[in-house]
């Protein structure tokens, strides 16, 4: 009966996120498409109509995520260093400016001494949060200012991060170094929970209402589902046609689909947002799928596969693959804009 009345709120909640604001950290729009080619140190920009690319540059070893600001001028990359999690002998420490307008690198952030950004989240002042894993570190960064206002100790090596959208808490995923998600109190700039993972931990996304985040879980092939008043999970939503842990969770701009990737196989399911037990859509697609991006008018899903070079395009309302297409040597993570 207990878990009944929690997957009625957590129903309940993912149906007020359908009205909810856009959500800063799951982007969209009709100006571009960028993607953060990884295996090519690249940044590559696409038309979003045609999905022809017009335009590419290099900006470091191995790019990984990003955050664009409000106004879709600015991109910021963290620059991982050439390694990858658990083994990156020669770690990164900036973060590359872009400018989405003029499609150029146009500055860079120094985040010395930490090590390894990856993970970044934005909020609606215009501050940026990334996690550096080497370090243990959450920063928070003055982008118009260049500067650290603060390093916050995340006791595991955290990865991805999910910033709610009232930027009033972090909530950082360890992968398997440290089995919990750290909860910071972005006021207070400390830890005040540890979720228990047991698993270990992948992607992670915040609801757009805030209610929520959403965790893939590295051992299973399933997401947890986290309430950000209690900071317990209420809910496990089992991923239809998995065989091993999940990759990442994303909302779609609107707030009507939670998308997951896994990458064996390599797999999105696609689930209803206002009923995450409901049937879901389960489609094959690239080798190592990673990142997701959708178009400003809801019909459209891409899907970066890191392992191949390619892009999967996904017709959302078919609830198919409508074409793959060569895109780079490696993009983990791409947007319109």
């Amino acid at each position: 009966m207990k878990f009944r009345v929690m997957t009625a709120a957590v129903l309940l909640t993912a149906t007020a996120a359908l009205a909810a604001p856009p959500n800063l950290n799951d982007p969209t729009g009709s100006q571009g498409l960028m993607m953060i080619d990884k295996l090519g140190r690249q940044i590559r920009f696409f038309d979003p109509a045609t999905l022809k690319e017009i335009a590419h540059f290099p900006v470091g070893t191995a790019p990984h995520d990003f955050a664009i600001s409000a106004d879709h001028k600015t991109a910021y990359v963290p620059i991982y260093g050439d390694g990858i999690y658990g083994k990156n002998p020669n770690p990164g420490n900036s973060i590359a400016m872009i400018d989405l307008v003029g499609k150029k690198v146009a500055g860079s952030i120094d985040v010395s001494p930490y090590q390894a950004p990856h993970g970044i989240q934005i909020d609606a002042s215009g501050k940026i949060y990334v996690t550096c894993d080497l370090s243990r570190k959450l920063l928070v960064i003055d982008p118009k200012k260049g500067m650290i206002e603060a390093a916050i100790d995340t006791e595991g090596t955290g990865h991805w991060v999910a910033v709610l959208p009232d930027a009033s808490k972090a909530y950082v995923a360890n992968k398997t170094d440290k089995l919990f998600v750290s909860v910071i109190d972005l006021k207070s700039r400390k830890i005040v929970n540890r979720v228990p993972m047991p698993n270990g931990t992948q992607g992670i996304v915040a609801s757009l209402d805030g209610k929520y985040v959403v965790v893939a879980d590295s051992g299973a092939p399933q997401v947890l589902v986290i309430d950000t008043k209690t900071d317990m999970v209420v809910d496990k939503i089992q991923l239809e046609g998995g065989m091993r842990g999940a990759y990442k969770p994303y909302y779609t701009p609107d707030g009507s689909k939670l998308v997951v990737c896994s990458e064996s196989p390599a797999m999105v399911n696609i689930i209803d947002a206002r009923n995450l037990h409901a049937k879901q859509t389960v489609l094959m697609v690239g080798k190592d799928p990673m990142g997701f991006a959708a178009s400003a008018d809801g019909k459209t899903l891409l899907v970066a596969n890191h392992g191949d070079g390619t892009v999967s395009v996904i017709d959302l309302k078919a609830g198919r693959v409508a074409n793959t297409f060569m895109a780079g040597t490696g993009i983990e993570t791409l947007t319109y804009f």
